[in-house]
């Protein structure tokens, strides 16, 4: 015997409407027809954060029982933040113990997104993440910028190609160029240190 997922409520299929009628600056929403209870996400990292230049991948998991129940929230790409699991489990109070059915889709990816502006390290997810935050800003920022930017493909650099039902993404030839000439002043400098 199969198992079919359940057919969304009303509900479910009202805030997805609304959330795609009115997009969030700085976020893309993506929503399969036939699956409108999970919402794929690419957030960009703000600026004058440690997050910026990074697209994040995310999803939001909405159960029948929404809004009554909390929508779960998960980071697909990985990323240095005291917040998220090393699974990728988001923990803000917007989707915990502060949830109202009144929020809505569109409050909780504002918070997320917001998140990224100000991690709160006293109820961290990634003790490592959140432990360096309280201790060493400038080495949390220096770690949090360096998962960016090996796991946060940035606009416009990757192109995506299709072989059968896989997709494979590449770096574009301009960014491999202009990611090895950022490298050399770098490489220079770490030798020099040694």
């Amino acid at each position: 015997m199969e198992n079919f997922a359940p057919l969304p409520s009303s509900q479910v299929v009202k805030a997805v409407r609304l959330l795609m009628s009115e997009p969030i600056n700085g976020i893309r929403v993506d929503v399969e027809e036939n699956n409108v209870s999970e919402i794929q996400a690419e957030v960009e990292g703000p600026e004058e954060t440690p997050y910026y230049g990074g697209i994040f991948r995310m999803k939001l998991i909405l159960t029948s029982s929404f809004p009554s129940v909390p929508p779960k929230g998960f980071f697909l790409t990985k990323i240095f933040h005291p917040n998220v699991s090393p699974t990728g489990e988001i923990c803000v109070n917007a989707l915990k113990k502060d949830w109202s059915p009144t929020l809505g889709l569109r409050h909780v990816f504002l918070v997320i997104r917001c998140l990224l502006i100000e991690p709160n390290p006293e109820s961290a997810l990634n003790e490592e993440a959140g432990k360096l935050l309280l201790e060493d800003y400038t080495s949390f920022k220096r770690m949090a910028t360096l998962w960016t930017e090996v796991h946060a493909q940035k606009s416009g650099s990757v192109a995506s190609i299709s072989v059968g039902n896989v997709r494979h993404s590449l770096p574009s030839e301009g960014s491999v160029r202009a990611s090895a000439a950022e490298r050399k002043p770098q490489t220079r400098r770490n030798l020099k240190r040694l």
